[in-house]
């Protein structure tokens, strides 16, 4: 019955997965970005789980077949120990370095709004809104990281914005020219002394 489970969930998931391909959503404004790794971050993270609750299940008849519990207490803690790496540290690891992610992102003009569509610790879509100036672009260069919007860290791939203006506007390069006349007027000023 489990298996037959999984299978008939990961075929709900990828049917509402292809059904949902119009992202037009005028709530959140225009569409101005799609990550292109969103079925794949989706389909390694639903395996993770799949293959966690499949070892949660399976346990206590390996347990019992192996007649591990009648083992020394050492080859119990370090079986015990790998089955809990690879049934609860692989997927939150996954979440944590996953959640970030941006599907899909889009903009309000009128409110100068995003809205960040991400996946959630359940695989659900999650929307984040935040403002421009709610950005922050870290000051070491992280590897899960483009920006935070407020305290969240989100990724996003510069490459895949159709429309480049968006990104600059996004990180805030439009406003902050990084050399200003007058600054180049004072380089200049300084050279000469």
């Amino acid at each position: 019955g489990f298996i037959f489970q999984v299978a008939s969930f990961q075929g709900v998931a990828v049917r509402s997965l292809s059904t949902s391909s119009p992202h037009d959503h005028p709530e959140h404004g225009r569409l101005v970005y799609k990550g292109n790794l969103a079925k794949t971050v989706l389909g390694v993270k639903f395996f993770s789980y799949s293959t966690s609750i499949f070892n949660l299940f399976m346990m206590p008849y390996i347990m019992l077949k192996s007649g591990i519990g009648v083992e020394s207490l050492l080859v119990q803690a370090a079986f015990y120990g790998l089955i809990g790496i690879f049934t609860f540290v692989t997927p939150v690891t996954l979440h944590i370095l996953t959640k970030g992610y941006v599907i899909r992102l889009y903009y309000k003009d009128e409110v100068d709004t995003y809205t960040a569509i991400t996946y959630n610790a359940i695989l659900a879509e999650k929307a984040t809104v935040f403002h421009q100036k709610d950005v922050k672009i870290p000051d070491i260069t992280r590897m899960f990281t483009t920006f935070y919007a407020k305290t969240k860290s989100m990724l996003v791939n510069p490459m895949l914005f159709p429309n480049p203006q968006d990104y600059n506007h996004l990180m805030g390069y439009d406003k902050s020219s990084f050399f200003k006349f007058e600054d180049l007027e004072e380089v200049k000023e300084a050279d000469e002394r």
